[in-house]
């Protein structure tokens, strides 16, 4: 599942989403013990908001973080895009309607000019895009001279005393709570699969600066199986 490559992992991904969506909120704050919404909390702290600015949602689901930015910043212009139609309707249908702008959109082809955003944050998207460099450098173009990009992401966890737990909690708990939950065993094999498989922090920061990210800097949490990185253009 998780070496799939190109259209093919692109379809795999799109399908997964698709299938969980009804369950995809409830299953991160079963996961990750409630801690996601401090996370996103965090996230949007990064991003800096000003009123009037202009953030864009990427990977959006059902629209968590940008609802945050506008519980944060309530005068912000917020754009939530995903190219999994049904986590949209989900999203759509848990939050206020005319507050947020909602996109269909591939992260590695957005349909946005130059310079359009002041921020673009991200949630659990990186590790599932099909074009890494791609992705970045969208979301690079897409941003203003001096705007920030934020992406919460899992990370291969570190070796460590806790290593065994982590482990039965990826392998054992997470699918366990995927079937019980959301009926789809497989889906939340193929998430732990990822989080082991992605790029450690040092070298994401790494693909960050290459994309010609400034100021770039991670910050690990819970227990460092996840991660929050930051940039400016």
């Amino acid at each position: 599942m998780s070496t799939l490559q190109g259209l093919e992992r692109a379809r795999y991904v799109q399908e997964m989403f698709t299938q969980i969506a009804p369950r995809y909120d409830l299953m991160n704050r079963l996961m990750t013990f409630g801690q996601d919404s401090t996370w996103r909390r965090k996230v949007i702290r990064r991003a800096r908001l000003a009123p009037g600015s202009r953030m864009l949602d990427l990977g959006a689901g059902t629209g968590d973080l940008a609802n945050e930015a506008l519980h944060q910043c309530p005068d912000a212009q917020v754009v939530a895009a995903d190219f999994t139609l049904q986590m949209m309707v989900f999203g759509q249908s848990r939050h206020p309607a005319g507050r947020l702008n909602w996109s269909a959109a591939d992260a590695t082809k957005l349909p946005f000019p130059d310079h359009s955003f002041d921020a673009v944050v991200s949630g659990f998207l990186l590790r599932n895009v099909t074009d890494l460099p791609g992705c970045l450098a969208e979301q690079q173009r897409v941003l203003k001279p001096g705007g920030r990009l934020v992406a919460l992401d899992t990370t291969p966890p570190p070796n460590n005393l806790l290593s065994p737990f982590v482990r039965i909690h990826l392998h054992t708990v997470i699918p366990l709570l995927g079937k019980l939950i959301s009926g789809q065993e497989e889906a939340y094999q193929y998430l732990p699969a990822t989080t082991e498989s992605f790029l450690e922090p040092e070298r994401l920061a790494g693909r960050l600066v290459k994309t010609g990210f400034r100021q770039v800097g991670f910050e690990r949490i819970m227990f460092g199986t996840v991660a929050i990185h930051w940039g400016l253009k």
